[in-house]
């Protein structure tokens, strides 16, 4: 664990609320000296004051010791040639199996409900699919993949979508 990181987040958080080291210190009854410890790095809050601290400062426990970092342990690693392959997979479902296959249709039917849109749309539209694999690799990110932001960087024709895409990543600690 990173003292100097769990003092500084707790000093941020405390900070953003608006509370001094006193006002801090009153809300979990210790001193603003306790309070200023921790800050600083010399000492860390008790653990029978850390749920009650963390409700004051809006956020976890796990939070405030992990000094605001955000740790994954990944699922499973994405590749967007491959989100881009299951899109056309479906595609080719629909022409192996006819348009008008049950399995085929609450597939398509599954995904336009799901995502508000129509899936077919991005068959015949270059920018309409690479929408959908945008989307598919935020919800990768969302369900705890990897995605290297390199191949996200090379994967992409829009600019636009592959800036929010490395958005997306930079928010889930992928830099």
């Amino acid at each position: 664990m990173d003292l100097e990181a769990v003092g500084r987040r707790i000093y941020e958080l405390r900070r953003a609320k608006g509370l001094t080291q006193a006002e801090l210190g009153e809300r979990l009854g210790v001193t603003y000296q306790a309070v200023s410890k921790w800050e600083r790095a010399e000492t860390l809050p008790d653990t029978a004051i850390l749920p009650e601290l963390a409700d004051v400062l809006e956020t976890t426990v796990d939070d405030l010791f992990r000094g605001g970092q955000r740790t994954v342990a990944y699922t499973k690693r994405l590749a967007v040639e491959d989100l881009k392959r299951a899109i056309r997979c479906l595609e080719d479902m629909g022409r192996l199996m006819g348009r008008d296959n049950p399995i085929y249709l609450a597939a398509v039917e599954g995904i336009n409900n799901r995502m508000n849109s129509e899936i077919r749309d991005a068959f015949s539209d270059r920018h309409i699919f690479e929408v959908f694999v945008a989307e598919a690799a935020i919800q990768g990110l969302m369900a705890g993949a990897y995605l290297d932001p390199t191949d996200v960087k090379s994967s992409f024709e829009s600019a636009k979508l592959r800036d929010i895409v490395l958005a997306k990543c930079a928010e889930h600690g992928i830099k």
